[in-house]
């Protein structure tokens, strides 16, 4: 079966790229509001790179979710491979393409930019790899986390800046509570399907009213990390702007809620909808970065 341009495109999960892209656009954004000189080309190409990084791991994971069996006919995952659009093989080669590119353009930026690069890309290419059999038993959070937000913005402080930025990770914090949900709204979702696989996850070892209150958690508690953040003078009061997305937090949050008298079906796409609430959360807050650039 012959494939357009836009179903492998799709086969990538793309409204999934804010969980990836945002934490690189909020370090540049940070830099600037820090007063560091930044090199902008570079920034762009490590945008650009965790994109494929991202696509990789994304199709990396559907193929073994489907060997696995842990995606059918009957679940609410990505219907690549499930509804016979692609072949395994297809899928597979998919990735190994998408792995190869990002790891050329990830040995490109480590000669401009020296070798402590090299070590967080490894890192970073390494959980990516090991994401599905660390996800089967209940360390996918823990990966999620580390890989787009964590690694990324160090990485990117470095790559923009030229050298590491630990500060950054103050706003590590938010930004991946709300990513780790990503994931978490997808797994509260399926558990059921999940026992059936044979896998676990930290959604199905502590049960879905627990696992509810968690989600509730990672999206709320950034905003007030943020106040936090403010009231402590570590952020200026302009990056409040990231509370214009609270009202989208409350929506996923209600949505989530729904789970005892709705069923799954009621939840079925928050993970969609939380990607969503990342990218607003994210880009409201740039916006703070921005202002506070400009007025300081």
């Amino acid at each position: 079966m012959k494939h357009s341009l836009k179903d492998w495109i799709l086969a990538t999960r793309p409204w999934s790229f804010p969980a990836s892209s945002m934490p690189v656009l909020v370090t540049l954004f940070w830099l600037l509001a820090n007063g560091d000189e930044i090199n902008w080309l570079l920034g762009i190409l490590a945008l650009v790179n965790i994109i494929f990084v991202h696509a990789a791991g994304n199709v990396w994971s559907d193929y073994f979710d489907y060997k696995k069996g842990v995606d059918r006919d009957d679940t609410y995952s990505v219907q690549t491979l499930t509804s016979g659009q692609f072949t395994p093989q297809e899928v597979m080669r998919l990735s190994v393409v998408l792995q190869i590119i990002a790891v050329a353009m990830g040995i490109m930026m480590v000669c401009l930019c020296g070798l402590p690069l090299l070590w967080i890309g490894l890192a970073g290419i390494a959980l990516s790899l090991c994401y599905p059999p660390l996800k089967y038993v209940a360390l996918g959070d823990v990966v999620i986390a580390l890989c787009y937000s964590v690694l990324p913005m160090v990485g990117v402080s470095f790559i923009a800046s030229g050298e590491i930025h630990w500060p950054v990770l103050w706003l590590a914090v938010p930004v991946g509570l709300i990513t780790i949900g990503i994931l978490h709204a997808n797994n509260t979702r399926d558990i059921e399907t999940d026992v059936r696989a044979r896998i676990h996850t930290f959604s199905m070892l502590t049960g879905r009213a627990f696992a509810a209150g968690v989600y509730y958690f990672e999206v709320l508690f950034p905003y007030l990390w943020m106040l936090g953040l403010c009231v402590f003078g570590v952020m200026s009061w302009w990056t409040m702007l990231s509370w214009l997305s609270l009202p989208l937090a409350l929506q996923n949050v209600k949505t989530m809620s729904q789970w005892k008298t709705g069923g799954i079906a009621a939840f079925a796409r928050l993970d969609e909808a939380t990607a969503k609430l990342q990218m607003a959360f994210s880009l409201t807050l740039i916006i703070g970065l921005l202002v506070w650039h400009f007025t300081a």
